[in-house]
């Protein structure tokens, strides 16, 4: 009997796989800066006068009743029968806030109008 030699197997050329390229953006060269130059001079903020202060307004309403108000604001602080109290009450409360008290005027051709004291 013959006896038959083994053959070694064919070795099959196996492709790996590459590895999945994801989209790269291309780096981003840095920015250099800017060349020195003079700085534009700011402009001065508009003045206002109640500029971080809290602005009580002291108006009569329609039933009789004084209310205190916060400037722009739509609900009162504090409802009062006489004029005396409510400005008592808002000159503590403009002291204590660093604030000031402005009056309306409840009668008159200048109803509604700020009264100068």
């Amino acid at each position: 009997m013959a006896v038959k030699k083994a053959v070694p197997a064919k070795k099959v050329a196996v492709k790996k796989a590459e590895p999945s390229k994801k989209a790269v953006a291309p780096k981003k060269e840095a920015k250099k800066p800017a060349p020195a130059k003079a700085a534009p001079a700011k402009k001065a903020p508009a003045k206002k006068e109640d500029v971080g202060f809290r602005t009580y307004h002291l108006v009569k309403r329609s039933d009789g009743k004084w209310e205190v108000k916060f400037a722009g604001g739509q609900k009162a602080i504090k409802l009062f029968d006489t004029q005396k109290e409510a400005l008592e009450y808002s000159k503590k409360m403009a002291e204590n806030q660093d604030g000031k008290v402005l009056v309306h005027n409840s009668k008159g051709a200048n109803k509604g109008r700020i009264k100068k004291k």
